[in-house]
């Protein structure tokens, strides 16, 4: 699952702070609007990669190169969500455990954040990484689904401001090299369209 090194890198810097309550295992609620990602073109979108399991829709995928406390850089592909549509929408309903052949998801913002993340009509166990605008690590969290009748669902927040969010399926943090110390930032566009399953 990881990458070879390639593709022009994009910065993350810093820029405004916005306090606004973020939704979903999946996320946001933000008011705040997402323009594109920069650098991120040839975007291919989710299908249906098994019979029977449910994979991520409507999402184009992105570089994320993460470079590890001990300075060694890898590079995974996730699918990104960079609009309030699609942080809205995250990994709800999501049950294929291989997220469609992507590493995890990667949430951005055009400025600082601190909204919460919640697991409604999310099915899968999530583990979630939070980075600063300069791509630097804030937190981390397990996320279990919420369970039927429960409102409202338990939130997970960062504790501080942040930039970027990255979910994987529970217990995968540490594969991606997603720890404290870790320093992450986008690449480019990044895999093929999944073949949909017959």
């Amino acid at each position: 699952m990881s990458r070879g090194p390639g593709g022009a890198l994009r910065v993350v810097t810093a820029v405004a702070f916005a306090a606004t309550v973020a939704f979903a295992g999946c996320s946001s609620g933000s008011s705040s609007t997402a323009s594109p990602t920069p650098g991120v073109t040839g975007s291919s979108t989710a299908t249906t990669a098994v019979v029977g399991e449910v994979a991520p829709e409507g999402f184009t995928s992105v570089t994320l190169v993460v470079t590890a406390p001990d300075g060694s850089v890898r590079e995974f592909c996730l699918w990104l969500a960079d609009t309030p549509e699609l942080r809205r929408q995250g990994l709800m309903g999501v049950t294929d455990p291989s997220l469609g052949g992507r590493d995890g998801m990667v949430f951005t913002w055009p400025a600082d954040h601190r909204g919460g993340f919640w697991m409604k009509d999310t099915l899968l166990p999530l583990s979630i990484a939070w980075f600063a605008a300069d791509g630097t690590f804030v937190a981390d969290a397990d996320m279990d689904p919420c369970p039927d009748g429960v409102d409202p669902c338990p939130s997970y927040a960062a504790g501080a401001a942040y930039r970027y969010a990255v979910e994987v399926p529970e217990g995968r943090l540490a594969d991606l090299g997603l720890v404290k110390g870790s320093r992450v930032a986008l690449g480019d566009a990044c895999g093929a369209s999944p073949t949909t399953a017959a």
